[in-house]
């Protein structure tokens, strides 16, 4: 029998062969450029926000503006996992409702609600003890929301004094103390919970000579340690507003009235009502209209931003009514007899909506927050 060759002879390279395999390699090298130029003009033409390719993320530079992802008619929920400005669907509002009239039926019974409103001191200091891993979260996003502290934290800023109300485990202090370049700046962070409190002085961070870390209740009577009246500049309510009780809020307002310089600034974010949070709460857990206890025993309310003008700016019900009355009406009594005194202008308060989506799950959530910055009048 003879043996085959065919496998030697294909073995040997042919140059028309060789020639036809690079002109070919050569061809598609040439039409790449084309095909990334096809994609770079169709990822040009998808407006930054609306885009996955990370070189286009847009980052945000105006505060009050709370995102520019909007949800338009058509687009695929799922294809984020954010959008803002987005009102809740009916579907959600039925739901909430529901969820309310629930909450309504099954209060918190009364010697459970003189146990959380007798001591929340208590509740608080067992969640920092409880937490003590967890609970650090850098806002890395307070200067561009309110901008004043970037201003009161520059170099040739001169002295200034800053006080953070609920300051918790430093979330906000610290991240400011790592941005300042102001030598006089001094920053006061107090809270209600002695071991929060605890848990700032023993951070690394923690400089006694910009930073002073104490207990203070803000809707007692006494002003924080070594502040006294008409000398802080800023003063920053970060998600400590709702942890007061509605019967707590005009002595709070009013001690941030006392401390503040005048023309002296508030920076407010907190819940508002419609939160997935307020509606998520089962029975047992309401207290009263819009004010829960968590599972933690910690309170919170959720605000509405009219309910935050007239606490703020110390516009009551009864003057709102006054005014809105014909102004013809000779025996009605003028605004400011009505209402309390108005102590601060309410320079910016905007409700900042956003859905959260799990693209695995399919779920929606609904976020609500109220951002304010209020001046002292």
């Amino acid at each position: 029998m003879t043996a085959t060759t065919t496998t030697e002879v294909n073995a040997v390279p042919s140059p028309d062969l060789d020639l036809e395999k690079r002109t070919a390699a050569l061809t598609v090298q040439e039409t790449i450029p084309a095909a990334e130029t096809d994609i770079e003009a169709k990822s040009a033409q998808i407006p930054p926000h609306r885009s996955h390719d990370p070189q286009y993320n847009m980052k945000r530079t105006d505060p009050f503006m709370f995102g520019s992802r909007y949800l338009d008619e058509g687009d695929d929920v799922f294809e984020f996992n954010a959008w803002d400005h987005v009102e809740t669907d009916d579907a959600y509002k039925e739901y909430s409702e529901q969820q309310f009239a629930m909450q309504r039926a099954s209060p918190v019974s009364d010697s459970d609600k003189n146990k959380y409103n007798g001591d929340p001191a208590k509740f608080w200091n067992l969640f920092y003890k409880n937490n003590t891993a967890n609970f650090f979260k850098n806002r890395k996003w307070l200067q561009q929301e309110f901008p004043v502290l970037h201003t009161v934290t520059t170099e040739d800023a001169g002295p200034k004094v800053v006080l953070e109300v609920g300051a918790g485990a430093g979330n906000t202090a610290f991240p400011i103390l790592a941005n300042n370049k102001n030598s006089k700046l001094k920053l006061h962070a107090c809270d209600f919970s002695k071991k929060a409190v605890e848990v700032m002085r023993s951070h690394p961070e923690y400089n006694t000579e910009l930073m002073q870390a104490d207990v203070w209740d803000i809707a007692g009577q006494e002003l924080p340690p070594d502040v006294e009246e008409n000398t802080v500049d800023v003063v920053l309510m970060i998600f400590i507003f709702s942890a007061l009780s509605p019967s707590q809020w005009e002595q709070a307002v009013r001690n941030i009235h006392r401390v503040l310089k005048p023309g002296g600034q508030v920076c407010f974010r907190d819940y508002g009502r419609g939160d997935l949070t307020q509606v998520r709460f089962k029975k047992g857990r309401y207290l009263e209209e819009n004010f829960y206890i968590r599972g933690d025993g910690t309170r919170v309310y959720f605000f509405e931003k009219d309910e935050l003008t007239r606490i703020w700016s110390g516009v009551s019900d009864e003057t709102i009514a006054v005014d809105q009355k014909d102004d013809t009406d000779k025996t009605a009594p003028d605004s400011a007899a009505a209402g309390e005194p108005h102590l601060f202008d309410i320079e910016e308060l905007g409700v900042d909506r956003r859905l959260l989506i799990n693209r695995a799950k399919k779920l929606k959530m609904y976020r609500c927050w109220m951002q304010g910055r209020f001046r002292k009048k």
